[in-house]
């Protein structure tokens, strides 16, 4: 972390802006597909970790590395994002690649 960012994360209650910057497959949910994201806040560029359960959408819960999406930070885990929304919709042909 540089010296001329915040050393304390943004309040949970306001959402944050991001791009999905890495997935980890962890082998985890019902087929063992499941992964672990991780996520870097566009305004002051710290990471936040979230999984496919914190991600609210209808469908397949996954992400793809470098789409855009909202969260919020966890209360109790300043490290977590939750509530993560997609903004920017794939085709259904990227699911399939």
């Amino acid at each position: 972390m540089t010296a001329d960012r915040p050393q304390r994360p943004a309040s949970a209650d306001v959402p944050r802006f991001g791009h999905v910057v890495d997935r980890r497959p962890h082998g985890g949910g019902i087929h063992g597909r499941a992964s672990s994201y991780i996520v870097q806040d566009e305004e002051d560029g710290r990471h936040y970790t979230f999984d496919y359960t914190h991600i609210v959408t209808e469908g397949f819960r996954t992400l793809h590395t470098g789409e855009r999406v909202r969260f919020h930070i966890a209360p109790a885990d300043t490290w977590r994002a939750e509530f993560v929304i997609r903004l920017n919709q794939p085709s259904p042909e990227a699911f399939y690649e």
